[in-house]
């Protein structure tokens, strides 16, 4: 039996969609952040481990303090957290950073962006929820944009293992939105977000230990929008401002949010991130990248436009009329 969309009141919509932007957005600041602390000599393994390291201990007192019932979860929730944690939070990381060292980071990125692609199939043919059209062609545009500010084509080199890591990092961000959004609607997002951060923490831990890092590594100079400040504030600035944020608002608009939805909106991160590169970098934008920013823009609010989303899907009436 086909299943139809359920409306979400227009002021609910509306916030999530703009916590989920805020999400990106924040999201995006991590690439520049990131850039800046590898320029100095750090190792994109050893960034990710210390990102979530200390995104995990700035969070987790602070909800065990004010919001200590967020971090009790039932045995039947295991599952949903290690999921979360492991392929939400460090499987998209580690994946991630093995694909950018045998592809152009741009490649990689488009790689990953498959994720929106992937989400709204599992919406269409598990979950049996029908899409409107404008939804599908929002997804096509966006995609085809994010081509175009990644500019894949400027390195022809392609690694088999490089790509199936990439591809990898989209089935685990496909992970983080599905298991996000049904967490997300029956735990509090900061607990959630919390016990996620810590258990991809761990995980990457695995590949690098933080605690291995020398000392002097944290006071080494980075250079930042024409800055010189230690690496260790950028650090910081990493795992409040591009991880602990992000992964709150995102949880929070994923209560309201159609999940189709939030996952056309991450491909706004892309778009944010070359704008930052270009501010904070020098990394300049070519006409390309600008054309293909609008068409990513223009893709978001053809999705937007394709009416109220799905939050729980309902069967089709006799007769075929929706509720």
């Amino acid at each position: 039996m086909a299943v139809t969309e359920k409306a979400v009141p227009a002021p609910s919509r509306a916030r999530a969609t703009a916590l989920s932007s805020l999400s990106w957005v924040l999201f995006a600041s991590s690439g520049s952040l990131a850039a800046a602390v590898m320029a100095a000599g750090w190792s994109p393994a050893a960034v990710t481990s210390v990102r979530l390291a200390a995104a995990a201990a700035l969070l987790a007192p602070v909800v065990a303090v004010s919001r200590p019932w967020a971090l009790r979860f039932g045995r039947a929730d295991l599952w949903l957290l290690v999921g979360y944690g492991v392929l939400g939070v460090g499987g998209v990381q580690l994946l991630f950073f093995a694909a950018v060292a045998r592809i152009p980071v741009g490649v990689a990125m488009v790689l990953v962006n498959v994720a929106p692609a992937l989400v709204a199939l599992w919406v269409r043919v598990v979950r049996g929820i029908r899409l409107p059209r404008l939804v599908w062609m929002g997804i096509a545009l966006a995609s085809a944009g994010s081509v175009l500010v990644a500019q894949v084509w400027r390195d022809a080199g392609l690694d088999l293992l490089g790509v199936a890591a990439g591809l990898g990092a989209a089935l685990c961000s496909a992970g983080y939105f599905l298991l996000g959004e049904h967490g997300a609607r029956r735990h509090d997002p900061a607990g959630l977000t919390a016990t996620g951060l810590a258990i991809g923490a761990v995980l990457v831990a695995v590949i690098a230990p933080p605690w291995t890092l020398l000392s002097e590594s944290l006071t080494a100079v980075a250079v930042l929008g024409g800055l010189r400040v230690p690496v260790w504030t950028v650090l910081l600035a990493l795992a409040i401002v591009g991880t602990v944020l992000p992964y709150l608002a995102g949880l929070r608009a994923l209560r309201d949010l159609p999940v189709a939805l939030a996952g056309v909106l991450a491909l706004l991160e892309p778009v944010v991130a070359a704008a930052l590169a270009w501010l904070l970098l020098g990394q300049a934008l070519g006409p390309a990248q600008l054309a293909g920013a609008a068409i990513v823009l223009f893709g978001a609010v053809l999705v937007q436009l394709a009416g109220p989303g799905t939050i729980a899907g309902e069967p089709d009436r006799p007769g075929g009329r929706r509720r």
